[in-house]
């Protein structure tokens, strides 16, 4: 299940939002996506997947982790690399930049 959107790592492309197929996310104020219905969350790992900065984390739970859970605590998952764990698991390697939608030069540097 849908956990963490990490607002550092997140760059707000709504590749997630487009690939969920139950419609898990929206798109925050700040243009960060949010978890809005995370019991829709099937745990197809499809927006971790797609993710190109590595800012989301799915749980293998099935359920919504409880309080305290090292699967809902970004520090936790971050120190112990699991962003991006996933598709690495699955065949389609580490090696995507994270990136930071504060970054003002992000879009300028990828048009170059």
């Amino acid at each position: 299940m849908i956990e963490v959107v990490s607002k550092d790592r997140c760059v707000a492309c709504d590749v997630c939002i487009k690939v969920c197929p139950t419609d898990v996310f929206e798109r925050g104020a700040d243009g960060v996506p949010v978890i809005a219905r995370q019991t829709d969350c099937q745990t197809c790992f499809m927006c971790e997947v797609y993710c190109p900065t590595d800012a989301l984390y799915v749980s293998p739970l099935a359920g919504p982790a409880p309080e305290g859970s090292p699967h809902a605590d970004e520090q936790a998952l971050l120190a112990g690399g699991a962003f991006g764990a996933y598709r690495e698991v699955v065949g389609w390697g580490r090696g995507r930049t994270p990136g930071s939608r504060r970054d003002e030069n992000h879009l300028f540097r990828q048009r170059l």
